[in-house]
């Protein structure tokens, strides 16, 4: 008997063809839909691997899958088609928003030792802050390889999730970092990232209509950098830089626009982290290399994209 939180046949259908097959070289692979839901299950309840229900099959058939599907991209890819799915059908609302959510991370994901394999995107893993812009190898604190996206914040020993998300509480890019990354530098990543595929021929659907954000990402480089390709938004302005602009009088600039309606609507991206963490293996980090917490994270906002 299946558990209430497994695919669904008509999930099942839609996702079956998708999913890598077996070259032949190295044995038949164990049945996906079992294996997949083994996955899920334990992102779903946070339990060790071992402790999975026998139902689901060996557990190290589920962890050497989920770990070879996170590093080669296959959870991100399949998160992908979902939304390019709903996007051909004007499902998606590209009135985004983006922000940013700590995450703690047990003891347990500390002391990797194995390098991650050579087809993990390593573009997904931030690593920038404002000691260092252009990223670092071991952050501040002592808190593990910075490649791993660990670090040391007020939290204790966290992972940042940096994701926009689109008006109907649904993650459309995430990029993992240390934890004391602060949200500014990894919002232009976050943007790059926003790749929706067309079904059809043509460019990814990579321009929102409008972004919000709130005052953590509000300095001249982000509003620079939505200029420039022409996307409108909403960030308020911290007061030091209303102050420090007013008191340079004509030479401080107009202040930025902004609209209080459509600002209301950043509360999107907020539930939507609030979806995600709803997962035990996304609210607290369990793996201990970064590309397998942001298979899991991906894998997560994928079952929320199969559900709505």
């Amino acid at each position: 008997m299946g558990d209430r939180g497994d695919l669904t046949d008509a999930q099942w259908e839609w996702l079956e063809p998708l999913l890598p097959v077996s070259n032949g070289r190295c044995g038949r692979w164990r049945d996906h839909r079992q294996v997949v839901n083994g996955v899920l299950y334990r992102i779903r309840t946070g339990v060790q691997w071992r402790d999975r229900p026998e139902r689901y099959g060996p557990w190290k058939t589920a962890h050497e899958r989920h770990r070879r599907w996170s590093a080669d991209g296959t959870w991100e890819m399949l998160l992908q088609r979902v939304q390019a799915e709903a996007d051909a059908v004007g499902e998606i609302d590209w009135d985004i928003s983006v922000d940013s959510t700590s995450v703690r991370a047990r003891h347990h994901a500390a002391g990797a030792l194995q390098a991650p394999p050579p087809a993990v995107k390593r573009l997904r893993l931030g690593g920038q802050s404002r000691s260092d812009p252009g990223g670092t190898d071991r952050p501040a604190g002592g808190g593990g390889a910075g490649g791993e996206a660990l670090g040391r914040s007020r939290g204790g020993f966290t992972t940042k999730i940096h994701m926009s998300a689109d008006g109907r509480c649904r993650a459309l890019s995430l990029v993992i970092t240390p934890g004391q990354c602060a949200d500014c530098t990894q919002f232009e990543p976050v943007m790059d990232e926003l790749r929706v595929p067309r079904l059809a021929t043509g460019r990814p659907h990579t321009k929102p209509d409008s972004v919000s954000a709130d005052k953590g990402y509000s300095n001249r480089r982000t509003r620079r950098y939505l200029r420039r390709r022409g996307i409108r938004h909403v960030i308020p302005e911290k007061a030091d830089q209303a102050a420090n602009r007013a008191r340079r009088g004509s030479a401080g600039g107009r202040p930025p626009g902004f609209d209080k309606d459509r600002y209301k609507k950043r509360n999107t991206v907020e539930r939507a982290i609030n979806k995600l963490k709803a997962f035990p293996a996304v609210a607290t980090r369990f793996d201990k290399h970064g590309y397998v917490y942001l298979g899991t994270v991906a894998a997560a906002a994928l079952v929320i994209w199969l559900r709505s």
